[in-house]
């Protein structure tokens, strides 16, 4: 792998890791249009570590509040607290997609080597999760009265929020995609719904990443040097900041539907070049 390559996988992480469109997908299907080795689910589990680091910058202050909020109100006992109900709707959701990740690990060693993670996979995931982001947009907003916002997402948003995540174990799902959707679903606001998707991330992403980077170090570099792997981290961390600051700007004021139709039309359009014989 080129520098030069490192560096725009690592921008494609960047910006694809919390638009609700798969990084797993455009990490795949990238390489694949330009004709680039693949570069394997471990440097993309790495350079997902940089969009745990923007992540974690950005809503550093409020990590802080949920974390000695929550401190407070087991030493008081005082369980209807917010940043406890926060701190407990990401443990638990965060549940669902370990659990799921395990399985993966025991029964389908060869998961990274398997059909699930074909380009035929991701361009029928990606239409499935087009469809059910239009669904979210058209009767999430029809089914309450009242959006709710950050400050009222519960313990049993968490868990559903959890249990859509763990969708995104099937390549080109998306993570945000999946938990941005249900939080529709569940009558929460766009930014509420994308804020909390991003919170229920960190431990997901974080934990996804550590375990290829072991795996990674356990078994080698191969083809790709230590350099390759820190410029596409960097790439990784600017691009995702620079992500999460845009879409929660971008939710105040518009709607999902460039991201259904973006879905839609990435999906076919993979389907037409597998079809066609000019992807594989």
């Amino acid at each position: 792998m080129e520098y030069w390559q490192a560096f725009i996988l690592g921008i494609v992480q960047g910006l694809t890791e919390f638009l609700p469109i798969s990084s797993t997908a455009h990490l795949k299907v990238f390489p694949a249009i330009f004709g680039w080795q693949e570069a394997g689910i471990s440097f993309d589990a790495v350079i997902q570590l940089g969009s745990i680091v923007a992540v974690v910058s950005y809503f550093g202050s409020d990590l802080q509040n949920i974390t000695l909020g929550s401190i407070k109100a087991i030493r008081e006992k005082d369980y209807k607290s917010q940043e406890f109900k926060l701190a407990l709707a990401i443990a638990l959701g965060t549940i669902p997609i370990i659990f799921g990740g395990l399985l993966i690990k025991i029964f389908l060693p060869d998961y990274d080597k398997s059909a699930l993670r074909s380009l035929t996979t991701i361009a029928i995931a990606s239409i499935m999760m087009s469809s059910l982001l239009a669904l979210s947009e058209v009767f999430g907003q029809r089914s309450t009265k009242e959006k709710r916002y950050f400050q009222e997402v519960g313990v049993i948003d968490g868990i559903l929020m959890g249990l859509a995540q763990m969708m995104a174990l099937i390549p080109g799902v998306s993570r945000s995609g999946s938990t941005l959707t249900a939080g529709l679903f569940l009558g929460l606001d766009r930014v509420a719904a994308t804020r909390f998707s991003f919170l229920l991330g960190i431990p997901a992403i974080t934990i996804g990443g550590l375990v290829e980077l072991l795996s990674l170090i356990k078994n080698g570099f191969g083809d790709i040097g230590a350099g390759q792997l820190v410029i596409g981290l960097l790439s990784s961390v600017i691009f995702s900041y620079l992500a999460i600051a845009w879409l929660l700007k971008f939710f105040q004021t518009h709607t999902t539907w460039v991201f259904v139709g973006y879905r839609l039309v990435f999906g076919t359009g993979l389907l037409i070049a597998i079809g066609s014989g000019w992807l594989k």
